[in-house]
């Protein structure tokens, strides 16, 4: 699983990646946690909540076809959701801490998942992510990144929950699937990291076909990313700052 991530990128490089018309400015993040506020592109809500016969072509006739070039992007919005989904149906908020991560294997069969695979995909914006290595009666973090260091997209689905006491909260869970070379000695899973011509596909609601969606979420190739060790310091997710991805003594 993926439990913590970096966004250290600026926000005007951020925009520049993802193609948006701008982003507001934002504290660099070295150590995102679960149920902490992640930043999600996606196409407008008001868009996405339309039925497909309103929308233009439906699944069946818009299959996924990544090898013919990505279309034109779509319109497009940063907004900021919690980490962790939160399932139209449930009836508590604190089910979203234990939903943080979704199988890409299993995303269109769990309940919690299938019904914003199909219609509420996202991308959650990261420049970097952290897995533990076990090592003897312990577990040594790693940092992992491109090796330009420029930010990239999990493939992450979002979720509107409302409740009476609550108000409205709008979550997000990133897709995760087999690790490349570069990972597996590390940790036997990764998350899904899309490539940015699949973008406008993975966000264009009016895409229903399950298997080509599913042949995006691979693992990444490994030649393209880089890991290094880094300390116990953060382990702790009080801990948000530059000392976090240095790299560990030794």
């Amino acid at each position: 699983m993926c439990g913590r991530f970096t966004l250290r990128a600026p926000a005007k490089v951020v925009a520049e990646q993802f193609c948006l018309f701008e982003v507001e400015p934002f504290t660099p993040r070295f150590n995102i946690a679960p149920t902490q506020p992640v930043a999600v592109v996606r196409c407008p809500v008001a868009r996405k909540e339309q039925p497909s016969h309103l929308m233009g072509a439906t699944g069946a006739d818009r299959p996924v076809d990544p090898a013919a070039g990505p279309p034109a992007p779509p319109d497009r919005e940063l907004v900021w959701l919690r980490w962790g989904l939160l399932p139209r149906w449930a009836t508590e908020s604190n089910i979203a801490s234990r939903l943080i991560n979704a199988r890409a294997e299993s995303v269109m069969d769990k309940p919690a998942y299938r019904g914003a695979f199909q219609r509420r995909r996202c991308l959650m914006v990261a420049d970097g992510f952290y897995e533990w290595q076990k090592v003897g009666s312990g577990k040594q973090p790693y940092f992992i990144h491109m090796r330009d260091d420029r930010p990239f997209a999990f493939a992450a689905i979002w979720e509107a929950w409302e409740n009476a006491g609550e108000g409205r909260i709008e979550s997000a869970a990133l897709l995760t699937t087999e690790s490349n070379a570069l990972i597996a000695p590390i940790h036997n899973r990764m998350p899904v990291i899309l490539d940015p011509k699949h973008y406008a596909y993975w966000l264009d609601v009016s895409i229903r076909d399950p298997e080509g969606l599913l042949a995006l979420l691979r693992p990444y190739p490994p030649e393209k990313m880089a890991a290094y060790p880094v300390s116990s310091y953060v382990n702790n997710p009080a801990h948000d700052d530059p000392r976090c991805i240095q790299r560990a003594a030794g």
